[in-house]
């Protein structure tokens, strides 16, 4: 196991060979430096999500110390409790009802009502691009495109959106492997920053409602589904965050992708129908979440491996993407690829809530990039970020031909 190391820039440039080792290796893998059950295979993967006696939260069912575990650190308090108070992290029945509320913003009519707002919105960014000749396309398109659609949708103003991206980043920081306390220290600081705007912009809604999620989270508290301040504002959070953050990186990753492979770039840009196919692939070919993290609740058994209560499961995303047991030739990227089962947006009762919006961002900047920028090459190899949980680039430079 020796090809799995999270804080290695090799393995972070590649970590796709030592998915390959850990499969081998068998169903579920003990990791040390971290203390997890690593699950690499696809079929396991899928099975988990949807199982029951695994959660993404235990304390609904034990305290910290029944179940082994050591509270976290008092300093850490105001992350834990925006974290979790947001239905990723809550556990039925707390989570149905958060979501049922939440999910009437992301009905397929609601979401494809929103398509015209983001086509317009992906050909303005890449006019610019185009316009200047060149640029970063993570900060000029792949950003201000995820992050401007959902601030719309929950009503937070143009001129009130410079520091939702800081504060996402700074706060998805925690999501990494034994993160640092400077690490810690700055998720702590944004969390308290982002947890004050949202507070004051509850109360402006509360006086003046408007067309905006945030007004129908309040309206439905208010005639009688249940949903505290700190659900409102946990749940604001988790939008955000979850609403932009794998779009930024699904789209620098895949163009980054795009670029590496020439003969498929050709083939997407000599035939646009290949973009729904193209979205998905890109998504499977360089997953931008590449470990999910489950508490097991009740003791399982993988493959004659017992793991007991108290222990936490890291499904490998990255992995299950990549399991020739399920997808032919997993390590080429093949835009047309039509049975393509991959698991970037989870599944079970935590399926991403986004994802059909998802989908329709990553389509629209990728054909406003194919018709508008025909010729858009790599101008210098990126830079990758050093995180391994959430997969992206420090930046993407891109030239017009």
């Amino acid at each position: 196991m020796a090809a799995f190391d999270p804080w290695d820039p090799d393995f972070l440039a590649d970590p796709y060979p030592a998915y390959a080792e850990l499969r081998a290796g068998g169903r579920v893998q003990y990791f040390e430096p971290t203390g997890q059950w690593l699950v690499p295979h696809h079929a396991d993967v899928s099975a988990l999500l949807r199982d029951r006696r695994l959660g993404r939260a235990y304390q609904h069912r034990f305290t910290h110390e029944d179940f082994g575990r050591t509270a976290p650190p008092p300093e850490h308090e105001p992350f834990h409790t925006l974290n979790d108070h947001g239905m990723l992290d809550l556990e039925p029945p707390d989570h149905t009802r958060i979501r049922r509320l939440v999910s009437k913003a992301f009905t397929p009519r609601t979401v494809e009502r929103l398509k015209p707002y983001v086509a317009k919105l992906a050909g303005e960014l890449v006019d610019g691009l185009v316009h200047a000749g060149g640029g970063d396309l993570l900060a000029d398109v792949a950003e201000p495109l995820p992050v401007a659609v959902i601030a719309e949708m929950l009503g937070i103003p143009e001129a009130d959106r410079a520091p939702l991206r800081p504060w996402s980043a700074d706060i998805c920081g925690m999501y990494e492997l034994n993160p640092s306390r400077e690490t810690a220290a700055k998720a702590v600081r944004a969390s308290v920053e982002f947890s004050a705007y949202l507070r004051e912009l509850i109360a402006e809604r509360r006086a003046e409602p408007g067309e905006d999620l945030i007004s129908g989270l309040i309206a439905a508290h208010d005639e009688g589904d249940r949903l505290t301040e700190q659900e409102m504002i946990s749940t604001a959070v988790l939008l955000l965050n979850a609403g932009h953050e794998a779009t930024v990186n699904a789209t620098v990753n895949g163009w980054y992708a795009l670029f590496r492979n020439p003969a498929q770039l050709a083939a997407l840009r000599a035939d646009h129908s290949l973009v729904p196919t193209a979205v998905e692939e890109l998504m499977r070919y360089d997953t931008p979440l590449q470990l999910f993290e489950r508490w097991v609740l009740d003791e399982i058994e993988i493959d004659g491996t017992t793991i007991p209560r108290g222990a936490e499961i890291a499904m490998l995303f990255g992995s299950a993407n990549h399991d020739p047991d399920v997808f032919d030739r997993p390590g080429e990227l093949d835009l047309g690829r039509r049975d393509n089962p991959h698991i970037s947006f989870s599944a079970g009762i935590h399926y991403c809530i986004g994802a059909p919006l998802a989908r329709i961002e990553l389509a629209a900047s990728m054909t406003a990039l194919l018709e508008k920028a025909p010729t858009l090459a790599l101008a210098a190899e990126p830079k990758r970020k050093p995180n391994f949980v959430i997969r992206g680039l420090e930046g993407l430079a891109v030239g017009i031909g």
